[in-house]
């Protein structure tokens, strides 16, 4: 299946749970936290201004990026989850 946001909307991929903390012990699942990085899979053509102009979006498909941890909608798309998110929950791009 394919799915293209629609508006500002974008498609983010999260990124692995923890499963290990930083001194290798490891982490039960019900106290592993949602990820707030992820890669963004697919995005909307953008949100229409007062003048019918569309305003592209700050993000394309491969970037990593940050987002708020409780922003978007979970969905499942051929048995992988993914998250719905507004581009506006979309706090940063994550450059090397």
């Amino acid at each position: 299946m394919t799915l293209k946001p629609l508006g500002d909307r974008v498609l983010v991929k999260p990124a692995p749970k923890e499963e290990k903390t930083s001194t290798g012990l490891y982490i039960s699942s019900g106290a592993q936290e949602k990820p707030q990085r992820g890669e963004v899979v697919a995005v909307g053509a953008g949100k229409m201004n007062e003048h019918g102009e569309r305003i592209a979006l700050d993000v394309k498909p491969g970037d990593e990026v940050y987002y708020g941890k409780f922003g978007g909608n979970e969905v499942k798309i051929d048995g992988e989850d993914f998250l719905l998110l507004r581009a506006d929950d979309i706090y940063a791009i994550i450059e090397d």
